[in-house]
């Protein structure tokens, strides 16, 4: 049982003193009414009367406040439980009456004093005991009432904020989620060349090491821009092409304006991992892959293009489950991921909201290659990343 502060202990005695003299002057009022034809001395036995009553009952009203909020939890012995606050409501009458009979003695006109006396005593219990046994239920009732209050307040707040940091922690863990499935499908590309071509294959895992420390690096912040997540495309593009070669052509058309727009990290990898596993690996003819990015009315657009082979994916994979998993939880509805394919031709669209880093647009040094599909027609305006 913590015991609480002095500090608490003032104000929870403020908070009763207060409320109790204006229920003990509405409750003066109704026994003892103003006297017009001595309206002072009425005024004056009023307000005595008045302070009496609610220093009485402001007495007792914390420490039951504080009995009811320490041994709440009991209450589901239910029975048990109402029992011993019905016990406690024979030393309430008899503190209270007590109390108050100290406090307002009766008037002995023949010794013209005031008396103490066990008949007085005798008398307030059976004039008051029914009001104050309603009192002391009332006060309990209001005790459990505000305790039950309170712990119902502590747990939607305990529920809001496990519900946030769960919201917070999702994305991250979808983001961590992404660096060992793109490790696996990485090493498993190097694998492939590690008997037929192991020079190559050692360079590949020296450029995968760059990368995964680039990734590493990288603060913990869902948003970056997305000149830097070009650039981590790039160099993963890179690797593909030491492993395909000729086989695979790349292409780039980023608008200037677009740079500097706010994209989840690893956003893209995921849709260029899938368009190289399911478009270039998977067909033993020359493929492409062309990534663009535009913004228009407030949208930032992106689009991964690809050729694909004689089989295709349905596009359930864990990296595109991934996007769009990232996608509900970053932005909710104001985001949107499209995998259309036709015509042996893969197109991923990503349309999110515009939102600028506003750091100055850098150039990278990406050269697109020439090519053109009826899918992915971009304005001439493009420009290369």
């Amino acid at each position: 049982m913590q015991w609480p502060s002095l500090r608490g202990v003032a104000r929870a005695y403020l908070m009763s003193i207060g409320f109790w003299c204006g229920m003990a002057l509405l409750m003066t009022l109704q026994y003892k009414p103003l006297d017009l034809k001595h309206f002072w001395p009425s005024v004056v036995d009023l307000v005595l009367q008045t302070g009496i009553h609610a220093f009485a009952l402001a007495l007792w009203t914390p420490p039951i406040f504080y009995l009811a909020a320490s041994y709440f939890g009991f209450a589901k012995r239910r029975v048990r439980y109402v029992l011993l606050w019905a016990l406690g409501a024979v030393p309430f009458l008899l503190l209270h009456i007590s109390f108050f009979w100290l406090l307002s003695p009766s008037y002995d006109n023949s010794l013209h004093r005031y008396v103490w006396s066990a008949s007085s005593w005798l008398e307030m219990v059976r004039t008051s005991f029914a009001d104050d046994t309603f009192v002391y239920i009332a006060i309990v009732v209001a005790a459990h009432g505000y305790e039950y209050l309170k712990r119902l307040r502590r747990e939607e707040r305990e529920l809001y904020e496990y519900r946030q940091a769960l919201a917070a922690s999702e994305p991250q863990a979808l983001k961590m989620q992404l660096q060992p499935h793109f490790l696996f499908n990485t090493l498993h590309g190097i694998a492939t060349l590690a008997d037929t071509d192991p020079r190559t294959a050692k360079a590949m895992i020296i450029k995968l090491s760059n990368l995964l420390r680039t990734a590493l690096d990288r603060d913990n912040s869902d948003l970056i821009p997305l000149e830097s997540e070009l650039k981590f495309a790039s160099e993963y593009l890179d690797i593909e092409k030491m492993r395909f070669g000729p086989r695979m052509r790349v292409e780039w058309k980023i608008s200037s304006e677009a740079r500097n727009a706010l994209v989840p990290q690893m956003i893209l990898q995921p849709l260029i991992e899938n368009a190289v596993r399911h478009g270039i690996a998977s067909s033993r003819e020359p493929g492409w892959i062309e990534i663009s990015a535009s913004e228009s009315d407030g949208a930032l657009n992106l689009q991964v293009c690809n050729s694909t082979g004689s089989e295709t994916s349905n596009g359930s994979g864990v990296g595109l489950r991934n996007v769009e998993a990232r996608l509900k939880h970053l932005y909710s509805a104001d985001a949107s991921f499209h995998l259309t394919i036709a015509d042996r031709t893969a197109v991923a669209n990503l349309s999110l909201p515009a939102w600028n880093s506003g750091h100055g647009a850098k150039t990278a040094d990406l050269q697109p290659q020439e090519h053109k599909d009826p899918l992915c027609e971009f304005s001439s305006s493009m420009t290369n990343p």
